[in-house]
């Protein structure tokens, strides 16, 4: 057995949410990593990137390397009524990243459910992103928003696609002054104005929030929508993870490619959100299928953000010292006896240098 002491965090989440996904039934998936570039090129949009990296096969045609996981999973689903494709994957994806927008390999564990899918495969995901993030942290939130009732509200207040498209930008950035200013200038009256800024200003844990949302939502999507939100937390609230999901409006995808509940994963000491998902049913019927989709993806890069338990990165439990002379058999037990405790040993005849170690045995007969 491996021990934990000798692998880096993403080295743990890794194999621990393997065998989390295994036990719910989810099978794993390899993929190539490179597709053809036309078939990205096809979903640019959905992919949100502005840069993909490429090559020429020997063959001359065009490839990239796989920027989306998503998109190769279902690239060839067969809907077929009852059945629902279950997977998990640990794979690397390639896409600009960070301030420089350099490509970068980005390492990702996620799950995907696509097929004949109803609310239990909505609010098993949901609930496997809980528990994907308990397993590596402690503190954690799993923001949830519900693009269904978003959009409802938004059409109540204004049709105008450019008031649409701004508004979003201003939900995402929780800028309600900005929405306030939006609503004067396509001249918007007052009650919906508030309505919708009421609506965007909601934050909080699920049982608090729906008493006032139940107010806001008077559309049949919109209720369709609370309906939703009220069975997924029926589920939710007898789990210990009930505390842990919040419903946050800001939480905003792409409405053509994504519809209904969208969710991102935070733990506390990264910046940034390691976890993302939600329905993507509108990509799949872009793409001719009549499947249901939802997933979501773990990037593992940020978890070396984290400050406590990185794993080994050049520093060693213990060196152990020796010189030509010595019995390299005892050497050689000493060296098995730490190991086998769970130790990380590194064997020398001098210190090199910049080496780090918390411990040194000296079996060197000079120094004895």
């Amino acid at each position: 057995m491996i021990s934990k002491k000798l692998l880096r965090n993403e080295e743990r989440a890794i194999l621990t949410l393997r065998a989390l996904y295994r036990k719910h039934g989810f099978l794993p998936h390899k993929m190539n990593k490179f597709e053809e570039y036309e078939f990205y090129i096809e979903n640019k949009d959905f992919l949100m990137a502005d840069r993909i990296a490429t090559f020429y096969d020997t063959n001359g045609k065009l490839m990239a390397l796989r920027p989306d996981v998503t998109l190769s999973i279902i690239k060839n689903n067969e809907f077929i009524p009852g059945v629902k494709q279950r997977v998990y994957y640990d794979e690397s994806v390639y896409r600009a990243y960070g301030s420089s927008r350099q490509i970068r390999e980005i390492k990702q564990v996620g799950l995907e459910c696509v097929g004949d899918l109803d609310l239990f495969d909505i609010s098993e995901t949901l609930l496997l992103a809980g528990e994907s993030l308990a397993k590596i942290a402690d503190d954690f939130v799993i923001s949830i928003s519900h693009l269904g009732i978003l959009n409802s509200i938004l059409q109540e207040t204004c049709t105008d696609s450019e008031f649409t498209r701004k508004a979003l930008n201003y939900i995402k950035a929780k800028n309600a002054h900005d929405i306030e200013k939006l609503c004067m200038k396509y001249r918007v009256p007052e009650a919906a104005a508030q309505r919708l800024c009421s609506f965007v200003s909601l934050y909080g844990r699920i049982e608090e929030i729906l008493p006032q949302l139940s107010l806001l939502c008077t559309s049949e999507e919109a209720v369709e929508g609370l309906e939703e939100i009220k069975t997924l937390y029926q589920i939710i609230k007898d789990t210990p993870y009930k505390d842990n999901f919040v419903v946050d409006f800001s939480i905003v995808n792409d409405m053509d490619y994504y519809n209904n509940i969208v969710f991102q994963g935070f733990i506390k000491g990264i910046s940034e959100n390691i976890l993302a998902g939600g329905q993507y049913d509108k990509l799949l019927e872009k793409m001719n299928k009549e499947s249901r989709g939802i997933g979501f993806g773990i990037t593992l890069n940020h978890l070396e953000m984290l400050g406590e338990n990185k794993g080994p990165k050049g520093s060693l439990d213990y060196l152990i010292l020796y010189d030509n002379e010595e019995d390299i058999v005892k050497v050689a037990a000493e060296s098995r006896r730490l190991i086998s405790e769970g130790c990380s040993v590194s064997v020398q005849k001098t210190i090199p240098k910049k080496l780090r170690y918390d411990s040194i045995i000296d079996m060197r007969r000079e120094t004895q």
